[in-house]
């Protein structure tokens, strides 16, 4: 059989249909945006923005904001009409199945793996340093790091306890049930909507006009002291004017990662093609609002200079603690809103995930325990024990910098594929019924292949070769075991007709 033989859209969606026992369909469309949000709003607001404007874009962060939410848009519009058209769990990888074959979708989802399962633990790693900030460092260095870490006191790490707690407890949470995960996770999004919308509001009184003067960083910006007798220095193009706010928008363009894990729950959905657009454009367009409007509010109050060397990632605590007299209490808030940010970007993560292993061990690339449901909560409860035990190891014992832009590599690659579906299906299956569609295909979707390449050609080579050897083992595995076990390589043998016998 050839390594790009496709999935029948048309057999696909009619498996799902008349499946009694299939995954359990729970969620609406305001679920889906909340999904949407837990998962884009994390620690890239906090510390994403003040990197940016202090480093690149200056007051103008705004618009580097603007940049990054039109190249997601591109991306989103076109999972919108997948979405609505394949309404399957699985996301790109189901997508890619049905417009480019089984090779490429294997490759993508195995990239998938990148961008949700490492994605999960490493914002793990982040939570339980948040986490033992906020209580006062009590959690001895031991037991908050990996055996590879070393405090500046000589300290030897020797699990990350607080990570591997959160990755059990949403876990858990997920393999008792879609509706229950959405819930928890509506009520954290509540929550960190609401702190940010606080700091909007109570920080715009506290706006100074001098900070947003001038908007772009100018060529002749002086050079910013960071210690040690060095300076931060803005003359190189991209670190002033608009290839700064270009540059700005491949560091914020991160911060809006997750809002396609919407995508994954398409099989859990009431009425995936009217919903599954709203949850995926909705939660996008929510955010981007956020985002330009926290920024603003951030380099109003602080001067964006300032960010350079101080503040970073707790440049909301630096900018109230500084400019903000009165309102200690706020920075507190920020950090449980950081806290509860990156649980539900965890619980999303770690939803997408164990849906695309249900998808491709419903498909045979991957054995069949991690598409078998639970006989009470109809969830794929041995795919997200076993997702536990993988993203618990890489949390308890590797430190959080080795992932690096790994998760990002994964996330734009799908981002690509997508857009190139999208023309395929187009042109090959022009008379499908599309409850959404993208508009001005094909030049969404080119201009969504070309601005997340770009972002790619971005990476250091250190995270291409990393994402290189990841893909070159997953080569491997669907070579030695995925090609042979595909439901599509078995129907084909099944088939076939006997062998004819010599008399």
């Amino acid at each position: 059989m050839s390594l790009w033989r496709k999935k029948s859209i048309t057999k696909l969606l009619a498996d799902a249909d008349s499946s009694e026992h299939g995954l359990k369909k729970t969620l609406s469309a305001p679920s889906l945006v909340a999904l949407g949000i837990g998962a884009i709003i994390g620690a890239g607001l906090f510390v994403r923005t003040a990197a940016a404007a202090g480093e690149h874009a200056g007051n103008a962060v705004t618009l580097s904001f603007i940049v990054a939410a039109i190249g997601c848009l591109f991306a989103g519009l076109c999972y919108a009409e997948f979405a609505s058209m394949i309404p399957i769990a699985g996301s790109a990888y189901t997508y890619a199945y049905t417009t480019m074959g089984e090779l490429v979708a294997w490759i993508i989802g195995w990239a998938l793996v990148l961008e949700y399962a490492l994605g999960a633990a490493t914002v793990s790693i982040a939570w339980s340093e948040y986490l033992n900030n906020l209580l006062g460092g009590v959690i001895p260095y031991q037991w908050c790091h990996s055996p590879l870490e070393v405090s500046t006191a000589g300290e030897h790490g020797i699990m990350n306890l607080p990570a591997l707690f959160i990755l059990l407890v949403l876990s858990l949470l997920l393999i008792k049930g879609t509706s229950e995960s959405a819930k928890v996770n509506a009520v954290i999004v509540f929550v960190k909507v609401g702190i940010v919308l606080l700091f909007i509001g109570v920080g715009w009184h506290f706006i100074n006009p001098a900070n947003h003067i001038p908007y772009l960083i100018p060529d002749n910006a002086p050079p910013v002291p960071i210690g040690g007798g060095k300076n931060y220095d803005y003359s190189p193009a991209v670190n002033h004017g608009w290839l700064g706010v270009l540059r700005g928008a491949a560091v914020v363009f991160f911060a809006f990662i997750g809002f396609d894990a919407v995508s994954t729950a398409a099989q859990e959905t009431k009425n995936p093609k009217r919903d599954m657009p709203i949850g995926i454009l909705g939660s996008l367009a929510i955010c981007t609002i956020l985002y330009i409007l926290f920024s603003h509010v951030l380099t109003g109050v602080a001067p964006y200079t300032d960010f350079v060397k101080a503040g970073k990632e707790a440049s909301v605590s630096y900018a109230i603690q500084h400019y903000m007299p009165g309102f200690g209490w706020l920075a507190t808030l920020v950090s449980v809103a950081i806290l509860a940010g990156f649980s539900s970007v965890i619980l999303v993560m770690l939803l997408g995930q164990s849906r695309v292993f249900y998808s491709m061990s419903n498909d045979g690339l991957l054995p069949k325990a991690f598409s078998e449901l639970h006989p009470k909560f109809r969830t794929p409860y041995k795919a997200n024990i076993i997702l536990f035990l993988f993203v618990g190891l890489f949390a308890a014992f590797i430190p959080g910098s080795v992932a690096g832009d790994l998760t990002s590599i994964g996330t734009l690659l799908a981002f690509v594929l997508v857009c190139v579906g999208i023309m395929i299906m187009r042109k090959k299956d022009p008379d499908r019924p599309r409850p959404f569609r993208a508009p001005f295909v094909p030049v969404v979707p080119i201009l969504g292949i070309i601005v997340c390449g770009g972002m790619i050609a971005t990476l250091d080579s250190t995270t291409l070769l990393t994402a290189f050897g990841w893909m070159v083992a997953g080569l491997f595995i669907y070579f030695l075991y995925s090609r042979t076990h595909s439901k599509l390589h078995t129907s084909h043998l099944d088939e076939m007709p006997p062998p004819k016998q010599n008399i």
